[in-house]
């Protein structure tokens, strides 16, 4: 089949695409920015397409000629106006699948009754009525908590239990749910191609285990080899305040922590299992819940993870041109910029840049940048906590604490924008030069101020940046010197 995935930025559809050719469909990846997906390691065998899902003119084009088309997308609830953006943007999809003559749309969306239903559920549950109405066969996969690593609602588990050995509760620790492993979610996605019948509804998916959150937090300790949790439920803490609490304590950030937690307060249990007359179940059964958690952590001890929450848009985040683009506006851009020469390869010195950041830091004061990512996720950004989906290779789109990699350029440029809470974009660029015969360490930070706010930001930090700034070029040069030395002792 030829296969489109939408998301193909994100978590899933991420994870997804090497799936699909696997099974050997061919694959055409729709996103905003193609670019994000340049590095990823079967970019040269999927076809990409430039185009927003509410853009009708560009999602036809994409849908020229797709069997099966997969639908990865919801805003996690992001601003005032989320529901009725995923609305619009499934409703443009559904009728260009029509017209492109699309023989099925398949949906992931969320496992809930169907009432009472939070704000980011019922958009969830609403997008797949819209598929479900349209003119092209659609199927809805309802699932619950994905156990996967680097998936948000894991991490959120994950450091919450580890981070908390007591911890008092709000009541959704006590809702029952039905957590499914993410190797059984894609088996579903990628086994729905190749099913001839043609079938229009929902499924609800599940694990075999249904369990509390608490439950989910017990057993990720066990198998994690923790102490026994306390976990004292109360009834005081809102869904809007646990979200700050999620948020303090894990890498999830409060503005998308919100829309997790609310969607904990509905019991999510499969009410059938219907998708076994299709898919059937493997000889060895679907994943324990248990066995879930321990393929996820061995993937995150290996450095293994392809895909992490962070992989996909954060909600806010810009995404206006580089000043480097044709199409820059023009406009105030305040520079500061710094050189190093260091007695090291370039190599070395790339292999130091290309793992800055989460275990590693920012090589200068430590306690200022936590300080920085603690304020940031007071102002309900994303902070520092989101670390790296590998400690030693980045690639473009990849999340790098409260930056995000904009451009690799292999053994000489690192360009990060970032992604906190400012009045204005700021990127990071970090290279490699030759000059006159000695490697230089390059470092170039860009503010464009937004109005006056951004203007008073620039000044008011300024001050800060030779402590800051003005050591990251010691510190980086001195890591890339001692790495040789220490390679050039390994080879005597």
């Amino acid at each position: 089949m030829r296969c489109l995935v939408t998301g193909a930025t994100g978590y899933i559809g991420g994870r997804l695409v090497p799936e699909l050719l696997a099974a050997g469909h061919d694959v055409r990846c729709m996103a905003r920015e193609p670019g994000r997906l340049r590095d990823q390691p079967w970019a040269e065998r999927v076809e990409t397409a430039r185009a927003d899902a509410a853009d009708a003119e560009a999602t036809r084009a994409a849908l020229d000629g797709v069997d099966v088309a997969y639908y990865l997308i919801h805003t996690m609830g992001a601003g005032r106006d989320f529901a009725a953006a995923d609305r619009r943007a499934a409703e443009t999809f559904a009728a260009c699948a029509e017209r492109a003559g699309v023989r099925r749309i398949v949906y992931l969306g969320g496992l809930a009754p169907d009432e009472d239903l939070s704000p980011h559920m019922s958009s969830r549950a609403e997008v797949g009525e819209i598929f479900l109405r349209s003119g092209v066969p659609a199927v809805v996969l309802r699932a619950a908590v994905i156990i996967g690593s680097g998936s948000a609602s894991f991490e959120m588990l994950r450091h919450l239990t580890e981070r908390l050995p007591v911890m008092t509760t709000p009541r959704w620790v006590r809702t029952r749910t039905q957590p499914v492993a993410i190797r059984d979610v894609l088996r579903y996605l990628v086994g729905w191609a190749g099913v001839a019948e043609e079938v229009n509804r929902s499924f609800d998916v599940g694990g075999p285990d249904v369990l509390s959150y608490a439950g989910m937090m017990r057993g990720y300790a066990e198998v994690a080899g923790l102490p026994r949790r306390v976990i004292i439920p109360v009834p005081l803490l809102s869904p809007a305040l646990s979200s700050h609490w999620v948020g303090l304590v894990t890498p999830v950030p409060a503005v998308l922590a919100r829309p997790l937690v609310e969607s904990l307060r509905n019991e999510a249990v499969c009410r059938e299992h219907d998708i076994a007359a299709y898919l059937p179940d493997p000889p060895q059964g679907l994943v324990p819940f248990r066995e879930a958690v321990a393929l996820a952590l061995r993937r995150i001890r290996e450095a293994e993870v392809a895909t992490r929450w962070s992989s996909a848009s954060t909600p806010g985040a810009p995404s206006d041109p580089l000043p480097t683009d044709p199409d820059w506006a023009g406009g105030t851009l305040y520079t500061d910029r710094r050189a190093r020469r260091v007695d090291a390869p370039p190599q070395a010195l790339w292999e130091v840049i290309e793992s800055i950041g989460g275990e590693n830091g920012w090589y200068s004061l430590p306690a200022a940048w936590r300080l920085r990512g603690l304020m940031d996720r007071l102002a309900g950004g994303v902070g520092l906590r989101r670390g790296r989906r590998d400690p030693r290779r980045l690639r473009v789109g990849d999340a790098v604490d409260f930056w995000r990699v904009e451009e690799v350029e292999p053994g000489w440029l690192l360009r990060l924008r970032a992604e906190m809470r400012l009045p204005g974009l700021a990127w990071l660029e970090l290279s490699v030069h030759r000059s006159g015969g000695r490697t230089v360490y390059g470092q170039r930070a860009l503010f464009h101020p937004h109005g006056l706010a951004g203007h008073l930001y620039w000044w008011a930090v300024s001050p800060f940046h030779s402590l800051i700034f003005g050591r990251m070029p010691r510190n980086v040069a001195g890591a890339a010197e001692r790495g040789a030395r220490r390679r050039a002792l390994s080879k005597k």
